[in-house]
Order: structure tokens, then sequence, then C-alpha cells
């Protein structure tokens, strides 16, 4: 869903206006874009006397810091699946990832619990991937977004791989 959710009842206007990013709230209530009257981007804007004080300028960074982050994240999807030990190192060898994959010790069993962040264009192709070599049980998850000042959460995309 959008920032924004337009809610039109029928015959009550003729045009709205409104702030858009994909259109997929205007297309799920069977409207149309018609004309862009202006094409905007987001920017970050810190008072110059508040940048001067330590403890706002931390807090200011902080910010920029976690929007900078949401940014990189876009595209970006968690992939979570076990791995059984002897398939440990086939699975880690195709897996991308920004350093390494987090690797973990499933409770009393000689299988591995891995994560990593992947570009959401490769996704669905090394899935089926890992699966051949032995990872199981994986999941797309979208990473925590923020869009124009509103955080937005996806829901987990399971596909199973076992």
């Amino acid at each position: 869903m959008g920032a924004t959710e337009g809610k039109v009842i029928e015959g009550l206007c003729d045009a709205i206006v409104e702030v858009t990013e994909t259109g997929s709230t205007l297309r799920a209530n069977g409207l149309r874009i018609v004309k862009d009257l202006m094409i905007t981007n987001t920017q970050f804007i810190a008072n110059k006397e508040a940048y001067r004080e330590p403890w706002k300028k931390e807090k200011i960074e902080q910010i920029s810091l976690l929007l900078q982050g949401a940014l990189r994240a876009e595209g970006m999807v968690g992939l979570k699946m076990n791995v059984p030990a002897n398939d440990l190192q086939s699975v880690i060898e195709i897996l991308p990832c920004i350093t390494a994959p987090t690797i973990a010790n499933l409770f009393q069993m000689d299988w591995f619990s891995v994560e990593t962040m992947i570009s959401e264009k490769i996704a669905r192709e090394i899935i089926p991937k890992l699966q051949k070599r032995g990872a199981v049980g994986s999941s797309n998850i979208r990473s925590i977004r923020l869009f124009k000042g509103k955080v937005e959460v996806e829901e987990e995309e399971e596909e199973d791989l076992s």
C-alpha cells in the first residue's frame, strides 16, 4: 500500500490530486493518472544552527544514517534457510552477500540456519539453485523500508524449498 490511501466515493468528484510514487493506490481504486502536475524528490534538510549543537548534530546524523540505510536496502530482500551441515559449504559457495552470511547452529541438530541480504532481482533465480544444494524452508523477507516519512513493512513471502 502507498503512503496515502485514496478513497473516492463514486459520483462524489470528477478528479482528485494525489501524491503517488507507484500509482498502485490509484489503480486499486479504479483511477488513472491524467496529468502529472509536478515531479519531486525527497530531501533531508537540517537547520544550520541545530547542526552546530553537538547533541542535535548527533541526532540528525543518526536519522540520516537510518534513511540512507533504508534507501540502500530498497530492492534487497532477506533470505533465510536451513541447511544440513554436509551441504553448508556448497550452499555458501553460490550465496551472494555483502560481507558474509549469518550462520547459526540449529538446536541439537547437525543443521545450520543461514541468512543473508540479496538483490530482489536474483532471489527467484537463486532459490531453486539453493534447493538443489540442500537448503530447505527458505523465506524471502523484504526489509523494513522508509518511504517519505512512512515506515512500510512488507509481509514475509514463504518459498518452501523442501
